[in-house]
């Protein structure tokens, strides 16, 4: 069975733990919190004894069936704490994998901790043995859209409250960086009691901890977000992250752009282009708004740019360019995310 993160303490609650559980994915504060929840209800449940298993590329996966056999003197009910940190257990791991959820045991509950699987990973014969045998907990990321909401989820929690203003506020200085979200959220329940905060107090306690994904660019672009395309220029500058790679990202999204604006006017129906340039979840509603502000020959424009744009980051003469290259990109991501 494969539930969602934000069903899991629904699906806790219930008091019938399965024998097997599975946490994947990438976003670390809700893998950890996930893990944290299924532990603390397999200790309710009188598992009080736990082994971990670090699966790294040298496991002998034999040692899994042991651990789950040698039992404690002091211990009937134990849990298996396994770690697959690269996702991938190799053709030893998965055999091992498939026949383990064969055969769990009922004084054994296995937690397997992974990273989110690719699509040909995801319907493996492992992987489909591991959700049919117990609980596959999806951990997905937030998207940005939605990050206001979480935050205004979690204060709730902690009886707390924000206007929509300091929910925005605090989503700008902590995207794309969910521990240092709930630090500061924290942070915000030790300095105030319970009640609502106003804006004032939220933007003198919360630090700028934002930590930019130079994927996140193209998305940004494609919503139109120049405000938000600004400050992930300038944040990556600022983390050191490699010119030649977030100008690639930018072009990959005007190149797509051009493509889908083409495959448009030529009278492929938007569902059927958009799924074969491999676009899914909210870039989809996202590059049909964007194809609605931009021409054909703009974004032909914004692609010729970006050539000359890696002359200068190849270190050679291109008149045409700012000659800050940093600057030169951001002005043509932000000409993407306007008429």
């Amino acid at each position: 069975m494969q539930i969602k993160a934000e069903q899991l303490r629904v699906h806790l609650a219930k008091g019938r733990l399965a024998r097997l559980y599975v946490v994947s994915g990438d976003e670390a504060l809700l893998a950890i919190e996930a893990q944290d929840a299924i532990r603390a209800a397999a200790r309710g449940a009188g598992f009080a004894e736990r082994a971990l298993v670090q699966a790294d590329a040298r496991f002998d996966w034999s040692l899994l069936q042991q651990a789950a056999r040698s039992g404690s003197l002091f211990s009937e009910r134990r849990i298996i704490d396994v770690r697959l940190p690269s996702g991938k257990p190799g053709k030893e791991g998965a055999e091992a994998l498939t026949q383990y959820a064969a055969d769990t045991a009922e004084d054994t509950l296995t937690l397997l901790s992974l990273p989110r699987l690719d699509r040909a990973a995801r319907d493996s014969a492992w992987a489909r043995a591991l959700e049919a045998a117990g609980v596959w907990v999806d951990v997905a990321a937030v998207e940005r859209a939605l990050l206001p909401e979480w935050i205004e989820a979690r204060l709730e929690r902690q009886r707390q409250s924000a206007p929509q203003e300091a929910l925005q506020f605090v989503a700008d200085r902590v995207e794309g960086n969910l521990l240092a979200a709930h630090q500061e959220i924290s942070k915000l329940a030790l300095l105030f009691p319970p009640g609502g905060l106003t804006f004032e107090q939220v933007r003198d306690a919360v630090l700028n901890v934002a930590r930019y994904d130079v994927f996140s660019l193209a998305q940004a672009l494609l919503e139109g977000d120049g405000a938000r395309i600004g400050r992930m220029v300038e944040g990556l500058r600022a983390e050191g992250e490699a010119l030649p790679l977030a100008l690639w990202v930018v072009g990959e999204e005007l190149r797509t752009l051009l493509r889908l604006k083409h495959e448009t006017q030529s009278g492929k129906p938007f569902a059927s282009a958009a799924r074969e340039a491999r676009l899914w979840g909210a870039r989809v509603a996202a590059a049909e708004r964007a194809l609605s502000r931009l021409s054909a020959s703009k974004l032909a424009s914004l692609l010729a740019r970006c050539s000359e744009l890696d002359r200068i980051a190849k270190g050679l003469p291109a008149p045409r360019c700012d000659s800050d290259p940093w600057l030169e990109l951001a002005d043509i991501a932000l000409a993407a995310a306007t008429r």
